[in-house]
């Protein structure tokens, strides 16, 4: 299958024009015009995920996470990024990376996101503008099919999600129906989750202020960047296994947030 045919296939999905303006998602590495076989699919780029393609005969690197934000002065091994851009290049392995892209359309990360939680009557939190007769926006709000106390939603998110860590408010009132969220760094859309009345928002990489600012007005509930977002990996799975290329995905691909814990004897 060549690359270009896979990029197509992810982009019917998540045109790179629905991308946001600082964003970088699209072709990282490579030529569009190769056969691509085998393909891994990951979060984030690193090095332990090249390697990783390397050991599995991928051609292929599909994340989430761009790899490349702003334009490489230099290519001598100096920043993990330039390690990395080096890595793929001696070893024929092509990247490419769809973020915000991803993000803001219907079936995306946080419809996928909302889905798990089971969110139904779902909407965009922040609507966008039309991209090729697709509507777009940044994240979701909807309803649990069935109200809960907020401890219990709280239990039902790090059970789902199986999260490592939970940071939250407690909320205006202690039943949650209309859930809000986005997947990755959302805390700027706390204000418009309330405006829209829901019971809690979730999403990552909080600021103390804006814990501050939330309490008593929403639950705020702020997980691992990482763990938000990992199951882009799913959807570009189901998105390039049918065209008959082999998915594989990464099990380097892992958050970089360490928690200490002390030993117990």
């Amino acid at each position: 299958m060549l690359l270009r045919a896979i990029i197509n296939s992810i982009e019917s999905v998540a045109p790179r024009s629905a991308q946001e303006e600082w964003d970088n998602s699209g072709m990282q590495v490579g030529d569009t015009g190769r056969d691509i076989q085998s393909v891994l699919l990951t979060t984030d780029v690193t090095q332990d995920v090249v390697s990783e393609a390397i050991l599995c005969s991928c051609q292929l690197i599909v994340s989430h996470h761009p790899l490349l934000f702003h334009g490489l002065k230099q290519v001598c091994g100096q920043t993990p990024q330039a390690k990395v851009v080096e890595m793929a290049v001696k070893h024929d392995i092509a990247i490419y990376s769809a973020h915000t892209s991803l993000d803001s359309v219907i079936g995306g990360i946080n419809t996928r996101l909302a889905d798990k939680l089971g969110i139904v009557e779902q909407r965009i939190l922040i609507p966008g503008s039309q991209h090729t007769g697709i509507p777009t926006g940044l994240g979701i709000i909807g309803k649990l099919s069935q109200p809960m106390a907020y401890d219990a939603f709280l239990a039902h998110v790090r059970e789902t999600l199986q999260c490592t860590y939970m940071r939250y408010t407690r909320p205006k009132k202690e039943m949650v129906e209309t859930v809000a969220l986005c997947g990755g760094s959302g805390a700027e859309f706390i204000p418009e989750a309330i405006a829209q009345g829901a019971d809690a928002y979730l999403t990552a990489d909080c600021k103390y202020h804006e814990f501050q600012d939330a309490e008593g007005q929403i639950g705020l509930v702020d997980i691992d960047h990482w763990i938000s977002e990992r199951h882009a990996r799913e959807i570009f799975r189901d998105i390039i296994e049918p065209l008959g290329v082999q998915c594989i995905i990464s099990k380097q691909d892992k958050t970089p947030i360490q928690l200490w814990q002390e030993q117990k004897n």
